[in-house]
């Protein structure tokens, strides 16, 4: 196949990397799943991501969270397919070989760049709320909010998936080979089975209680009660079965008939914890077509997925609010940038806890948020030397008189992100996700698990007397921190990226961005570079990082600096006069092109 040849100047000295890095690290210490058995150019991938070294192409490129899902997108690319094409099967994979992050039973926000009309789309993959879910749907008897994980855990927190649909819905607008066909290889590693990476056994490890607690659960990843192990060859037939369905009967067998019947017989009869999804919510799911929100940087616009997405709009209130200070000459070493990018978060953040929710069900001043001017004045808070004592939501100027009060969602990391570039010119970004790590830990007959995605609503419905705007409501989606973003120049796209992460998302995406329109990273640098994130005071630097070198400075300033892991996903593609892709290194991406 073409996409073997990735760069010839780079691949035979990589691939000898790839084997001596694989000679010298123990495998409970490797995080890529060196047993698998990958093409010559994913391990030459895998070893320029450990190298710091962005893959470079020139006529399309993939970038994902799994080298099993990366080859099936990228064997689509090869033989003409579109981003889209390349997307479905790629997010096929995931669903199998990364299951604790994202699959059938999530949902997705996706950014289209189409190269022939200059047009920029973004499809609302989020999941739903069940029609019978009240606004005290996570509080106990005496209105108190149940304690998180008493939430997730079971059917309670079970949204309508929008996944399934929101794949059939970009192939109909943007694929270019069978459908059917793009779920060969997902198929395939489920029946002949794929070697479990480092990752998915620590996750399952980690969580082995929680999963443990349902016996379609347990029996799949605890077989005999113990847990799933690295280098372990695992098949699920189930799922195998349920993408036969899916390439036959498009995503329609999803959402009616027996899988759907099944889902909803999963959701409703947890022990424990049963749920209120019902065959009509899946029956009436629909993907909506969102207006893009973009935002001027360093020349750029920067765009990306609206309401009920937070991503796009706190992302790009970070970065207008510091366009006007000198983040170059302060370069990426200096408590002072981190200060101006550290306050810009809380501010922004404090604006999207007030405002942001469905904006199909509440009012959201998106162009007051917005506004240069707005903006402009939220960041003449950022001039003085010391962080900010204290922040506040701002007051946007919009069209409704409507009292708000402080959103209080607890939004944990499990998440997935893909970029694509295909040969056509046309650019791909989408983050994917079922929520929490495993999601509500319910294994569907159909061999995936399903979403948690109600707990990313807020648990309260008010708070000083005043609504918060991203309570439950029947048929809304939960307000999501997911920033899949296309950057433009001059109405051209130039970077696709994205990242998992909760909450933390939003300062990884904006800091990436910054890295490498301002600072000048390269894409590996920029995804690779450690993470600095302040959302709501606290500065969260990532342990055993440079980042740490940081701390005396921003302590002195008057932030309370926390070390803590920061694991991201981010996956990127640079456009210019070639591709050039990087991938996460904490995780187990990677990048292929042509």
């Amino acid at each position: 196949m073409a996409y073997l040849a990735l760069t010839a100047a780079i691949l035979a000295p990589l691939t000898a990397f790839a084997q001596e890095a694989a000679d010298s690290v123990a495998p409970e210490a490797a995080t890529t799943g060196a047993m698998i058995a990958l093409s010559p150019a994913a391990r030459a991938a895998q070893a320029a991501r450990d190298a710091g070294v962005p893959v470079a192409a020139s006529t399309w490129m993939i970038a994902a969270a799994n080298p099993l899902a990366v080859e099936a997108g990228a064997a689509i690319l090869a033989d003409g397919g579109s981003a889209a094409d390349a997307m479905i099967a790629a997010q096929a994979v995931l669903g199998l070989v990364e299951p604790q992050s994202s699959g059938l039973g999530g949902g997705a926000f996706l950014v289209w760049y189409d190269a022939e009309t200059q047009d920029l789309t973004t499809l609302d993959g989020r999941e739903t709320a069940p029609r019978d879910a009240t606004p005290r749907l996570f509080q106990d008897a005496n209105g108190e909010p149940l304690g998180f994980f008493d939430a997730v855990v079971g059917g309670l927190s079970v949204g309508a998936p929008g996944t399934p649909a929101l794949m059939e819905d970009a192939h109909r607008r943007w694929g270019r080979v069978n459908w059917s066909s793009l779920f060969t290889a997902a198929i395939n590693h489920a029946e002949t089975g794929f070697t479990v990476s480092p990752r998915l056994a620590h996750s399952v490890a980690a969580d082995a209680e929680r999963l443990g607690r349902f016996p379609a659960t347990a029996a799949y990843f605890l077989p005999d009660g113990t847990p799933i192990a690295q280098g372990e060859t695992l098949l699920n037939p189930a799922y195998a079965e349920t993408l036969r369905a899916m390439a036959a009967q498009g995503a329609a067998a999803l959402y009616a008939g027996p899988i759907a019947e099944g889902i909803v017989a999963t959701v409703r009869h947890a022990d424990g914890n049963p749920g209120l999804l019902s065959l009509r919510d899946l029956a009436d799911y629909r993907v909506i077509e969102r207006a893009p929100v973009c935002v001027t940087y360093s020349a750029h616009e920067v765009c990306g997925m609206g309401p009920p997405s937070s991503g796009a709009m706190t992302v790009g209130q970070i970065l207008a609010m510091v366009s006007g200070y000198d983040l170059a000459g302060l370069g990426p070493d200096s408590p002072e940038a981190w200060r101006i990018i550290g306050d810009a978060s809380r501010l922004a953040f404090a604006d999207r806890g007030r405002y942001i929710a469905d904006s199909d069900f509440v009012p959201v001043p998106i162009s007051g948020l917005m506004d240069p001017a707005y903006l402009a004045d939220r960041a003449a808070l950022l001039s003085g030397d010391d962080t900010l004592p204290e922040v506040a939501p701002g007051e946007p100027v919009w069209e409704h008189a409507f009292l708000q009060a402080d959103d209080m969602a607890i939004e944990l990391p499990s998440t997935s992100h893909i970029s694509i570039v295909d040969g056509y010119g046309n650019a791909l970004s989408m983050t994917t996700t079922i929520e929490n790590g495993f999601g509500s830990r319910l294994m569907t007959p159909g061999g995936y698990l399903l979403n948690n995605e109600m707990t990313d609503f807020s648990f309260r419905t008010h708070s000083g007397g005043y609504p918060i705007a991203n309570r439950v409501e029947p048929g809304k989606r939960p307000r999501s921190s997911m920033a899949p973003t296309i950057v433009l120049r001059d109405g051209a796209p130039v970077l696709v990226i994205g990242s998992p992460g909760g909450s933390q998302i939003i300062g990884y995406v904006a800091q990436a961005i910054i890295a490498h329109l301002t600072w000048g990273m390269d894409v590996q640098q920029a995804v690779s570079m450690p993470h600095l994130v302040n959302r709501f005071g606290t500065y969260d630097i990532e342990e055993g990082t440079s980042a740490e070198a940081l701390a005396e400075g921003l302590t002195a300033m008057g932030f309370e600096v926390n070390a803590r892991d920061l694991n991201s996903g981010l996956h990127a593609i640079a456009i210019g006069d070639a591709l050039t892709g990087g991938a996460d290194p904490r995780r187990e991406g990677i990048a292929l092109g042509d």
